[in-house]
């Protein structure tokens, strides 16, 4: 119970820091480094944006953004606890936990309602959008892509023969320029990332033929926000702020595509910003604002599809069967539908 001379030591002290300016110790911000799955690009920009504009700080939060190599590394990174959290590929986050049930890692943010993953070539050798124009070509593949890891998958769906098909593995770094050479006839990767490269590297838009998996029968989600599981049991506001501020940065970036590449060339100013808002707008317009996410907002996941998926993912992973979909997805750290809404 408070006494006379402890209102009075209460009010001297609030005197002080009127006198002095002196002011009362900030709470700690919680630290949370990001791993992005590929590099500062158009589609990080909602990212980029809840950082910029302060809305990881409104939620107490202090967090590092890293770039990736991969939809696929970002994975153990995050399990690990190398990274609190992540951006990664779910399908490829499913693997992961059918492999080991017990690593930890879940995914809690769909970004990607509609995966990206394409194989993408030219007309002039041969490829159109017709999966089976890919039939006797030369294949570039990264090992470590999103895409690739849906081969077996979509070669099912599609119906395409690959008995005279070449797959030959590439980084990275060259899938581009060997597919400009026509070393490579085709290649996979994320669309709005190949794409774009192509004509950066002088290919005419009406050479490239992007064969979209999800529009040929490959019905999956793609990329999602990942968190270190003993990382959200520890810290669940946290987690519940960070989806919160990231919310809002997609929004904006849907909203002022402009703005969000402004933030992905203060990371990298080599960048062209005609090509990253490019990028992005494909991005918001294939896989972030889909009509599915337009009717039911943005991060969630339809728990009956991922699990449909999860059967897709034995013929294209070999699933052993180990992991069903609430092992895999955990909605209970995101913000209301009405926080999510897209503009």
């Amino acid at each position: 119970m408070f006494t006379r001379r402890d209102l009075t030591k209460l009010s001297a002290a609030a005197a002080l820091v009127l006198v002095t300016g002196l002011s009362a110790p900030a709470f700690a911000e919680t630290p949370v480094k990001f791993t992005l799955d590929w590099k500062f690009e158009g589609p990080a920009a909602g990212f980029l944006l809840a950082a910029d504009k302060g809305y990881f700080k409104d939620e107490g939060l202090d967090v590092t953004i890293d770039t990736g190599n991969g939809s696929v590394e970002a994975i153990p990174r995050v399990s690990t606890g190398t990274y609190q959290m992540g951006f990664g590929d779910i399908n490829s986050l499913i693997k992961f936990l059918d492999e080991d049930p017990s690593q930890k890692v879940k995914a809690v943010m769909m970004v990607y309602e509609r995966p990206t993953f394409a194989v993408v070539g030219r007309k002039s050798l041969g490829v159109t959008q017709d999966p089976k124009s890919l039939e006797g070509k030369k294949l570039g593949a990264p090992p470590p892509d999103g895409a690739f890891a849906q081969w077996k998958a979509f070669k099912d769906v599609a119906g395409i023969d690959d008995s005279n098909i070449t797959i030959e593995s590439i980084g990275f770094p060259v899938r581009e320029p060997m597919l400009a050479k026509g070393d490579v006839d085709a290649v996979f990767g994320f669309a709005f990332s190949v794409v774009l490269n192509l004509k950066a590297q002088g290919i005419a838009d009406d050479d490239i033929a992007t064969i979209l998996m999800a529009e040929n029968g490959l019905n999956l989600y793609g990329n999602a926000v990942l968190v270190n599981s003993d990382f959200a049991a520890e810290n669940p506001e946290a987690v519940k702020g960070f989806l919160r501020a990231l919310a809002k940065g997609f929004a904006d970036a849907v909203a002022n595509p402009e703005e969000g590449v402004a933030a992905v060339l203060r990371r990298n100013e080599t960048l062209d910003s005609d090509i990253e808002l490019e990028r992005l707008h494909m991005a918001n317009e294939m896989n972030i604002k889909t009509p599915h996410v337009v009717d039911n907002g943005f991060g969630g996941v339809d728990m009956e599809r991922l699990g449909a998926s999860i059967e897709t993912l034995k013929v294209s992973m070999g699933l052993k069967g180990n992991v069903a979909a609430d092992q895999v997805f955990d909605p209970s750290f995101l913000p209301s539908k009405e926080e999510r809404m897209l503009p």
